[in-house]
């Protein structure tokens, strides 16, 4: 039966997969550095304090003095196509499509800044995506990450009138396909080192201790991931958690107080890694390979290497590929 000549266009149905990540400023500035972390640190998933309470410290305090140190520390590890984390998010969805070819439609969001989910899930229905997969890329899974990435796009979802059919990509901090990409990846990083580290140094991003006595999973994915690597490495690694803020309590040992103390109890070679994180960032790319080996070093460390992120390395590209190809069945 023919379609009226009158009726709204219809795309033929596509598969599509949505890539997400936290997000990033749109550039190395006081002003971007303030409009981004005032999305991010108003998210009532990241900071749980009352807003009553928080956003009058917000507003008054924090975003008028930590946007401008923050600026800095992006301008060190900016690069002329962006951000890193925009940079390598942004060619991961390029490659995973490469792989999966034309029936699926792969993109990448943010959860705080630019493409945002919104802009993207609306793009991708427009497109023709009656069925959508988001992919979250945080191996451990914590309510500030995971969580927050999916009530985004479901939020979104509350608004349409003709919603997609929707998955969600589980954490995956314990898959073998995982284990395996960064095992490989490390193995291959060091052994292009001119050294051979005595320890190998696992950073996981921090989360408040508070989390942990609510019931979040995070620390205890952190740790599985770090035991299940260290068994398939052979080798024992050094478990510590970056990036504290504020006076509350967080996750330990911190990663700057274990760098520290390796170097003042002898240890002169070693090599850091940040396995909870999917790209490279301003957390691996300036707090652990510039504050970091500057920490180790005035401690008496001699022989310092950050160790790159998958990235779109091969062994990277192979997982995604893997747990993406996993939560597509029965669609392609």
């Amino acid at each position: 039966m023919a379609v009226p000549g009158d009726h709204p266009e219809i795309k033929p149905p596509r598969v599509g997969v949505l890539l997400i990540n936290l997000g990033t400023p749109a550039a190395p500035t006081t002003q971007a550095v303030r409009e981004y972390l005032g999305e991010f640190l108003s998210d009532k998933r990241v900071v749980e304090i009352p807003q009553i309470v928080w956003q009058p410290l917000l507003r008054g305090v924090i975003l008028n003095t930590r946007p401008q140190k923050s600026a800095a520390a992006y301008a060190e590890v900016w690069t002329d196509h962006g951000s890193p984390l925009a940079v390598y998010s942004r060619r991961q969805a390029i490659a995973l499509k490469e792989r999966l070819g034309d029936s699926v439609l792969v993109e990448h969001a943010m959860r705080y800044g630019k493409p945002s989910i919104e802009q993207r899930i609306h793009a991708m229905k427009q497109s023709g995506c009656d069925r959508i997969l988001l992919a979250p890329l945080y191996p451990q899974y914590s309510g500030a990450t995971t969580a927050t990435a999916n009530d985004k796009a479901f939020e979104v979802l509350q608004k349409m009138r003709w919603q997609p059919a929707i998955r969600t990509l589980p954490p995956y901090h314990d898959d073998p396909a995982h284990i395996d990409a960064l095992k490989r990846n490390i193995e291959h990083a060091i052994a292009s080192l001119d050294f051979e580290p005595e320890a190998i140094v696992t950073s996981f991003h921090g989360m408040p201790l508070r989390t942990l006595e609510l019931g979040d999973p995070y620390h205890c994915q952190c740790r599985k991931t770090a035991r299940l690597l260290s068994e398939a490495m052979g080798r024992e690694l050094v478990v510590s958690f970056q990036s504290r803020f504020g006076r509350a309590k967080w996750l330990e040992p911190a990663t700057d107080d274990t760098l520290e103390a390796l170097g003042k109890q002898g240890v002169k070679r070693i090599a850091v890694v940040a396995p909870g994180f999917s790209v490279d960032c301003l957390e691996t790319l300036e707090e652990l390979a510039i504050q970091g080996r500057e920490q180790f070093e005035e401690a008496g460390g001699e022989k310092f290497a950050y160790l790159p992120c998958l990235n779109v390395s091969g062994e990277g590209m192979d997982m995604l590929e893997t747990l993406v190809r996993r939560e597509l069945g029965g669609w392609i």
